[in-house]
């Protein structure tokens, strides 16, 4: 909704539209290299263009996706809360060499 003023003022330099053709013609050919079919039977290059033309988005599975209610999400977010439980002893030790350097420092500073 604000992007038209965000071009306006300056501050928005390249539009949705043009970011996610940027974004297919970056990610296409990084996906035949790794192999990967990239889930859209319109992907195909316009010669004429010099571009990739793709399929229309469905907003509605964006928004969901957003939304926290994507295929994937209880896995991404399974994901993150091991990580975060995984690392919490990195946490802990950087915390306690913390408490001794600050410990240290009011020893010397009296």
């Amino acid at each position: 909704p604000n992007s038209v003023q965000g071009m306006r003022w300056g501050i928005k330099r390249i539009s949705n539209d043009d970011l996610r053709q940027k974004f297919v013609d970056a990610t296409v050919p990084q996906a035949e290299v790794l192999g990967v079919t990239l889930p859209d039977p319109d992907l195909k290059w316009n010669e004429a263009r010099g571009h990739h033309d793709y399929g229309q988005i469905d907003w509605d599975e964006f928004w969901a996706v957003v939304n926290g209610d994507g295929p994937c999400n209880k896995e991404r977010l399974a994901t993150r809360v091991k990580a975060w439980e995984d690392g919490a002893w990195v946490r802990d030790a950087a915390l306690a060499h913390a408490r001794k350097q600050h410990e240290r420092a009011m020893k010397e500073a009296a």
